[in-house]
């Protein structure tokens, strides 16, 4: 089997792409370097299954040979990311799709999109679930990186009903582990790092907002099962743990964690800053057998380690 994998270089992708050359897969990896880092692949380059093209998934894309799979990852993911890169964000997630769309239909490729839990923006339902539409403002602050994988979600849904591709649809709530980059905006790396130089914990608003955090580890077998498993065509899938806890906590058990001096620094709420996040994972369940493994704090443990050895 041959698997396509743009975004390689993320974290998600560079973790991602270990997990089918454990399988002995051939993979071609692509990615630009915006966001993702030539490190998190370096140690594969000596793998003969890997191959690595440098390409801007925005551009027309053509790949020699056979491909069976392709996974869709390539695209900045963090607030900070995006808001600095807000055009090229709704490019990778418009044209970028509608390239590797056009190439898994030309292969006859199967599909998966990585899409978000930003979809369901302000959620008015909790847990979410995959039949929720969300609640999104289209020119908000977020809505460059919302409405770029609500688009790219209609495209796949589009390919599917009329060219019969077969697509399938991850939506990935946050997500933590080894390679996360150590200022890349989001929540846990900025906690890690700032509670091991022993800074204040920046806490948004009063910090009762919650989150719901899946190690890497659990991610990546569900990207891979939802990737391989035959009969999911047109399935929309949220692959995320529904161990929920909030932010002020988490800040709490990181500074522990660490042994850290940190304190907290609470500071004005961010724009439209959902105030609960946590999927509903029955359907996993259902489709893939998959559930997550990793509880927070063994995978905190583990995720303070990587931040420790940088």
């Amino acid at each position: 089997m041959r698997v396509l994998i743009t975004g390689v270089a993320g974290f998600i992708g560079s973790h991602l792409c270990e997990r089918f050359l454990q399988e002995g897969m051939q993979v071609v990896g692509m990615d630009n370097f915006l966001t993702g880092s030539p490190q998190n692949i370096a140690h594969l380059f000596g793998d003969r299954n890997f191959h690595f093209i440098h390409y801007n998934v925005v551009n027309y894309i053509y790949i020699d040979g056979p491909v069976d799979v392709i996974v869709h990852l390539a695209c900045p993911a963090s607030p900070a990311d995006y808001m600095a890169h807000p055009i090229h964000t709704m490019k990778v997630d418009s044209l970028g799709t509608l390239n590797t769309l056009g190439l898994a239909k030309l292969k006859k490729a199967r599909y998966v999109f990585a899409s978000s839990s930003e979809v369901y923006g302000h959620a008015q339902v909790h847990p979410q679930r995959e039949d929720y539409w969300g609640y999104v403002n289209p020119v908000g602050p977020r809505s460059v990186y919302q409405e770029a994988k609500r688009f790219s979600e209609a495209l796949c849904m589009a390919y599917h009903r009329e060219h019969g591709l077969d697509v399938r649809i991850a939506r990935i709530f946050n997500t933590y582990g080894p390679r996360m980059r150590r200022e890349d905006g989001r929540v846990m790396p900025s906690f890690i790092s700032r509670a091991l130089r022993g800074e204040p914990l920046p806490v948004h608003g009063d910090g009762t907002q919650t989150r719901s955090f899946c190690h890497i580890e659990d991610l990546v077998e569900g990207l891979f099962k939802l990737s391989l498993q035959e009969g999911l065509a047109g399935e929309v899938v949220n692959l995320g743990n529904p161990e929920e806890i909030s932010i002020k906590e988490l800040a709490l058990e990181i500074i522990r964690l660490t042994n850290s001096g940190s304190t907290l620094e609470f500071l004005p709420p961010r724009p439209e800053d959902p105030p609960r996040r946590c999927p509903d994972v029955e359907k996993a369940k259902k489709l893939l057998g998959w559930s997550p493994r990793v509880g927070l704090k063994e995978g905190l443990k583990d995720t303070v380690e990587w931040f420790k050895r940088l």
